[in-house]
């Protein structure tokens, strides 16, 4: 899978992120604090990571700041964009499952190695559910980009 990362701090989990990313398989692009030279403000670089995934150059991306929610909302409003922040491995099933999230918004103030592993694994087991509520919200949220990006 190709996962776009960001992170507005080269902090130690955000450098594990991209090593379990790569150990399990993923071909990543990088972007903020863990691409020199790049944007690392949590703005832009989740900006950057979530544009990826809505055209389609990334199947998914993981976006980090220091709380995550800076970069969940900056990811957000990129239409085509469902990012969920996940302090858990059961926040992470249900995004994936109930939500199609495709982007992980992570904190890296909360977020340990061993808890990133889990979150890691519950996302990327889950599969979004074919409920047909579920995809209607899902759908709903789909028409509420159209709305926004309409003139």
């Amino acid at each position: 899978m190709r996962i776009s990362v960001s992170s507005d701090m080269d902090e130690p989990v955000a450098r594990f992120l991209l090593a379990e990313l790569q150990r399990r398989g993923h071909g990543i692009r990088a972007y903020g604090a863990l691409r020199p030279g790049a944007d690392a403000q949590w703005a832009a670089c989740s900006e950057a990571a979530a544009r990826d995934v809505a055209e389609g150059s990334a199947d998914q991306a993981v976006v980090c700041c220091w709380t995550g929610t800076g970069a969940s909302i900056a990811a957000n409003k990129v239409p085509g964009v469902r990012a969920a922040l996940c302090t858990d491995a059961v926040t992470a099933d249900g995004a994936r499952r109930w939500n199609d999230a495709n982007v992980l918004a992570l904190s890296l103030r909360l977020t340990s190695e061993p808890l990133l592993r889990e979150i890691l694994d519950a996302w990327f087991a889950a599969e979004p559910s074919q409920d047909p509520e579920d995809r209607r919200n899902v759908a709903r949220v789909d028409r509420l980009d159209a709305v926004r990006t309409d003139p």
